[in-house]
């Protein structure tokens, strides 16, 4: 048994239908399903006994102290958190109670429970922490990667509060001896994707004929990574990873945003052509900058492949097409999605900002 926290979320829910689909060990999903936790995520998986889920908050210590308990779980994998930039700066406070305090009481109902194991459960037991490449804060066009070894230097209320979160980790590790591993990933995107993130949000922008619109020059550079190329890494570093070691894990895909538009556009006109005949491009607008925005982030995932022989499997030019195809075959999922509070967050967000 397996404990996953988020795991109604985008990268959550991939990594448990994809650990599912793969074996027979069962998961108990905590979420507390906020607004970018969907159960229709999950629906392929109702009446599936080896999947157990609970609505839940992590920072609820009785309640994910008792499901310990009596799941008795031998690893606990925290994908829970708030995760969006422009979210994090309307409204920092949501991200300083999940990120920070969340993770701290987490941390404390896990060591409280692992305190408890016998030796050979307490010695093979494992806490994995997903966290992001955000918190080593820029990088220039010309500096390299972001390797383990790189300072956290957190530029938004979202990437501060991550990073506080991987310094708890790392703290409890080296205080408590609690047996912790972190990764810190780069941009993902695939299947599920709530569309308030970039691609997704241009796909669906694009299909509703609604402006693409794009920050500043759009030459903001992220490496992007399929998002089940990110769920067997996090495999991978659970079946052999070392005891308090973080690792990096990116696609080596380094694009700028304006690139990644457009390539979305390509692959719509292709795959679904407007009616009118013009390209999707035709749709790109810009808008002012957000404040803080990094310039480039890039992910040196050597040590991932070196230690543990991992590498990703997806190409971004197979990634993506595989994305915008499963957007395109889930226009239900994408409706359902689109609530009204979601809606009027993408009024705030972008109808306001001036163009330029």
């Amino acid at each position: 048994m397996i404990l996953v926290t988020g795991g109604a979320g985008f990268i959550g829910a991939n990594f448990v239908l994809d650990w599912l689909a793969s074996n027979d060990e069962s998961v108990v999903n905590v979420d507390k399903l906020t607004y970018a936790g969907n159960l229709e995520n999950l629906a392929s998986l109702q009446g599936d006994a080896r999947h157990v889920f609970v609505q839940a908050d992590i920072g609820d210590s009785a309640v994910i102290s008792a499901l310990l308990q009596q799941h008795q779980p031998r690893v606990v994998i925290n994908f829970a958190a708030e995760s969006h930039v422009d979210r994090s700066i309307h409204g920092p406070e949501d991200f300083i109670q999940t990120n920070v305090v969340g993770t701290f009481r987490l941390l404390e109902a896990v060591r409280a429970y692992w305190n408890e194991l016998e030796h050979e459960a307490k010695s093979s037991f494992r806490f994995l922490h997903v966290s992001t490449d955000e918190v080593y804060g820029t990088l220039s066009p010309t500096e390299p990667a972001f390797t383990e070894d790189h300072n956290y230097e957190p530029n938004s209320p979202y990437s501060a509060s991550k990073a506080a979160s991987d310094h708890l980790v790392r703290a409890w590790h080296h205080t408590y001896g609690l047996p912790v591993l972190t990764t810190n990933c780069s941009n993902n995107y695939g299947p599920l994707h709530f569309p308030e993130k970039l691609i997704p949000l241009m796909i669906v922008n694009a299909l509703a004929g609604k402006p693409l619109p794009i920050y500043g020059d759009g030459m903001q550079v992220r490496d992007w990574l399929y998002v089940r190329d990110h769920c067997s890494a996090i495999r991978r570093v659970l079946e052999a990873g070392k005891l308090g070691e973080t690792y990096n894990v990116g696609g080596w895909n380094e694009k700028a945003n304006i690139d990644i538009v457009k390539t979305v556009c390509a692959l719509l006109d292709e795959l679904r052509p407007r009616g009118d005949g013009l390209s999707y491009a035709e749709q790109i607008t810009y808008v002012t900058d957000r404040p803080g925005h990094d310039r480039r982030y890039a992910i040196d995932a050597r040590k991932l492949e070196r230690e543990l022989g991992w590498k990703p499997a997806e190409t971004f030019e197979t990634g993506i097409r595989k994305t915008v195809q499963w957007y395109l075959d889930n226009p239900q999922w994408v409706q359902n999605v689109q609530s009204g509070s979601y809606r009027d967050w993408l009024q705030k967000q972008y109808a306001a900002k001036a163009s330029t």
